[in-house]
């Protein structure tokens, strides 16, 4: 049966040399890691055996060979390597199809799978080869899994679907994922082939830690769903695994009851060691007592301190602008909310002020403001909204995120943000501390060796316009990793991007073996 297409554009005739299967974020090669400097990116079009062998497949697919650059594009806006098809598949047997043909054609067929397409580098797109947009599979629904006491709500989605869905169709529940990502419209199978880390991550660890069971097809076209229970080697490959050992059909995720509000809180300071030593004493409290979501960030002096991360249509409260006078190069900003019910109002200000006590912000600089749960969950989108219409939403965005451990971010803080970047980057900088037991050790996610470590975000926005350029802050990030190099500082990448296979055994370090063994024993 002919492949059924969404245009009646001929299908491209030319070579491919090597397989590539790219889940979500980055890519899969058949027979190695993507990262051995031997397996080159494609240069090509699809051969005219390819296209013979695609309109062999016994399957109605939703293939489109025109349009394909948008499946050129990423949030990073620094790569545009388009493909020559793009597959929308109606569910995982259109995948297996796909993935098959490119595990046994002696074409060299490459595949890329495309959550959100919010990576920085590329690495979910395939040159001259094929995207599948992971979008076009829906479902999600809630449930709950196990019995009696032992049970757990769950919702269950596919790869493809958003985050802000599975949140909003979750609290219809009365519910919440336990750990999400700031930003919510990044995909279930784009953050889970990562960790998928935000302000909850201190207590319930990164997503990938609170997922019950996967759906996944390998590289060699299977259909597998594995959980700690079932196929426990892959699921623990999976999670955290770069998008290097399957592509993520479905995923079902733990829940949790959530109040209706929050009170959002910030809180300034000009002394880095009490802001980080606050910051840790927070997240030693991991009792329902303590506060919900810790973050903190690092602002220049002449930025507007009510940071867009705060900026929400559901805030209740806007007289509750800060000015904080201090002489330090550079300040910080403590967030923090504590979720409560209606019905909870009268109480809820007096459990803030003790939670409050303990920390050592600047006299009289902390703000606290009310906002809906929902609200604060989606706080970015209204700054996405922002960047679109100013355009710096399509500007590249070279953005470095770093796991440092906690011994070494004082000395961290001291070269990088009060001399580096004390005029800021056009753009957030975040820096929290992490609990590394709320890490599963199984998972392919790699971290610091100390009990503590920082995520630090460096998320800034060349201008088309004015400074910061895209290469302005490239060179920064460069200089930031080589001071980490120079200084022996046990660092590691979120969200990497390396380019040899010796920059890859760095960061797997200890683990590398693992990876590398888990990897071969899937050919």
């Amino acid at each position: 049966m002919t492949p059924r297409r969404t245009s009646s554009t001929t299908i491209p005739t030319a070579c491919l040399p090597c397989i590539l299967l790219g889940l979500y974020l980055l890519p899969f090669l058949r027979s190695f890691p993507y990262f051995i400097v031997t397996a080159a990116t494609p240069s090509c079009s699809l051969s005219k055996e390819n296209c013979r062998e695609l309109a062999a497949l016994n399957l109605n697919l939703n293939i489109s060979f025109s349009n394909t650059a948008t499946a050129a594009q990423d949030f990073g806006h620094m790569h545009h390597d388009r493909p020559s098809a793009i597959l929308y598949p109606s569910s995982a047997q259109d995948i297996v199809a796909i993935v098959k043909l490119a595990y046994f054609s002696p074409n060299n067929l490459t595949i890329a799978a495309k959550g959100a397409g919010h990576s920085i580098y590329g690495q979910a797109q395939a040159l001259h080869g094929i995207v599948i947009e992971m979008s076009s599979l829906k479902g999600i629904e809630v449930g709950v899994h196990g019995f009696g006491e032992a049970a757990v709500p769950f919702v269950e989605a596919s790869g493809g679907e958003l985050w802000i869905d599975v949140v909003k169709e979750a609290m219809k529940k009365g519910m919440a994922p336990r750990s999400l990502t700031d930003y919510l419209y990044l995909s279930v199978g784009g953050t889970l082939s990562n960790a998928g880390v935000s302000g909850q991550a201190f207590r319930y660890g990164p997503q990938i830690s609170n997922v019950l069971e996967l759906e996944v097809v390998t590289g060699k076209g299977e259909i597998v769903i594995c959980s700690e229970h079932q196929h426990a080697d892959l699921f623990y490959s999976v999670l955290g695994g770069l998008g290097q050992f399957a592509i993520i059909t479905k995923a079902k995720i733990c829940l949790h009851h959530v109040p209706t509000k929050v009170k959002w809180v910030r809180a300034y300071y000009s002394d880095f060691s009490a802001f980080t030593k606050d910051q840790e004493m927070l997240i030693s409290q991991e009792n329902e007592n303590s506060f919900d979501y810790i973050e903190g960030s690092v602002l220049d002096k002449g930025k507007d301190l009510n940071s867009w991360k705060m900026e929400s249509h559901s805030i209740e409260d806007l007289n509750s602008n800060v000015t904080v006078e201090s002489d330090a190069p550079v300040l910080y900003c403590l967030e923090l909310t504590k979720a409560y019910f209606v019905h909870e109002s009268n109480l809820i200000g007096k459990k803030l002020t003790s939670l409050l006590e303990p920390l050592h912000y600047l006299p009289s600089q902390i703000s606290i403001i009310d906002a809906s749960y929902l609200g604060f969950l989606d706080r970015v989108h209204d700054k996405e909204r922002d960047l679109r219409k100013s355009g710096l939403w399509y500007a590249p965005h070279p953005w470095l995120n770093l796991f440092i451990p906690k011994s070494r971010i004082i000395e961290f803080d001291a070269w990088v943000f009060k001399q580096q970047l004390s005029g800021g980057i056009n753009g957030p900088m975040l820096i929290y501390p992490l609990n590394r037991n709320k890490w599963d050790s199984r998972m392919s996610a790699v971290t610091p060796s100390e009990d503590i470590f920082y995520a630090v975000g460096l998320l800034g926005y060349a201008s088309p316009r004015t400074a910061p350029t895209a290469k302005t802050l490239m060179d920064q990030n460069s200089k930031i990793l080589y001071f980490c190099k120079t200084k022996s500082i046990d660092y590691k990448q979120y969200l990497p991007h390396y380019v040899n296979e010796d920059e890859w055994r760095i960061h797997f370090d200890r683990l590398w073996p693992r990876f590398r063994e888990r990897k071969l024993r899937i050919k």
